[in-house]
């Protein structure tokens, strides 16, 4: 089969190599990938390097040709979507095995290309609101990075939990997409932010949730958070970090990491499965809206290299997404 690896930490590493037909075993699935798309960790994985060709790639949309033995929740020729396990080969192959209980059906009116766009962000924004902040309807919530990938749907789900949504983007095309999403207003994170909350009557922010960088926002994070709020992060610090701030407000930190489930296999690790049929119901019903902005073809390293070199250029609205193969 057909797959992309790299094997240093250069965009240029990134190659076309045959592979063989990996055969599923267990409660594994093998899907023939017709979609995937770009995730930031994408580049951190490819960054690390490799001592042997590897397979990056953590969000896919395709056809479920075979399965393993003891797979109950899908059938050959099921249309899935997912995003998959950071600790296992990854998705940028013509075929590829995902345990089930990660998996989860495609939406139906949504083209494979749209799919794969779809379920690293709507996991990570998921799990982020309602297994780590626990978020209450009513409260406030800032977004950090709003017109990235997992602000885009994480806009659109903090709003459907009832929550008054202010998002941060500094761009004439940003601006206009997270207002496009839902936002309630919007906050420029170039310019100090205190003045801009006050602006739109707002004290304090009862749940922040970080999709950038943690270090570059987080003397802005311990100023703005609530007391006895929450602040989310999805990014490690660089440097150790003064909690002095967030500490004297007892508000709570909570990381959100998508592969912890799949990777820890973890005994809820089939929240990932329900919680994206969940998500392809909303996209399905247009209680949710699609992210995809940007698709390349075919599904092949050059065009790789161009999407890790149009992620790490700090630009991205919305998802990019690959489509196909030769």
């Amino acid at each position: 089969m057909k797959a992309i690896a790299h094997s240093t930490p250069a965009i240029e590493s990134l190659a076309d190599i045959e592979l063989p037909r990996p055969e599923p075993k267990g409660r594994d699935l093998l899907v023939k990938v017709e979609a995937v798309s770009v995730n930031p960790v994408d580049t951190k994985q490819r960054k690390q390097g490799s001592p042997a060709p590897r397979v990056l790639g953590w969000d896919a949309a395709g056809v479920v040709v075979s399965k393993g033995p003891e797979v109950s929740l899908f059938r050959e020729g099921d249309e899935v979507y997912y995003a998959g396990d950071v600790t296992r080969p990854g998705c940028d192959s013509e075929f590829h095995l995902v345990d089930e209980r990660i998996v989860g059906r495609k939406p139906a009116k949504l083209d494979f290309a749209q799919a794969a766009a779809i379920p690293l962000t709507a996991i990570t924004a998921w799990e982020g609101f309602f297994d780590r902040l626990k978020v209450q309807k009513g409260k406030s919530m800032l977004i950090i990075g709003g017109a990235g990938g997992v602000g885009s749907i994480g806009i659109q789900i903090a709003k459907q939990a009832g929550l008054h949504v202010l998002a941060t983007a500094s761009r004439a095309e940003s601006i206009a997409w997270v207002k496009e999403l839902g936002a309630d207003g919007v906050v420029d994170h170039r310019k100090p932010m205190r003045p801009q909350i006050e602006a739109h009557g707002l004290k304090h922010v009862d749940y922040i949730a970080n999709f950038s960088e943690v270090d570059e926002h987080w003397a802005a994070i311990g100023d703005l958070v609530a007391p006895q709020g929450a602040v989310l992060l999805i990014v490690g610090n660089k440097a150790p970090l003064n909690v002095d701030a967030v500490r004297a407000k007892s508000a709570a930190v909570c990381f959100e990491l998508m592969f912890t489930r799949p990777r820890f296999k973890t005994p809820d690790m089939i929240e990932q499965h329900k919680l994206l049929n969940e998500v392809a119901q909303r996209l399905d019903t247009g209680k949710l809206r699609g992210t995809l902005k940007e698709t390349l073809a075919p599904i092949n390293a050059a065009n790789l290299r161009k999407a890790h070199t149009r992620l790490e250029s700090g630009t991205m609205v919305g998802k990019l997404v690959l489509k196909g193969w030769n």
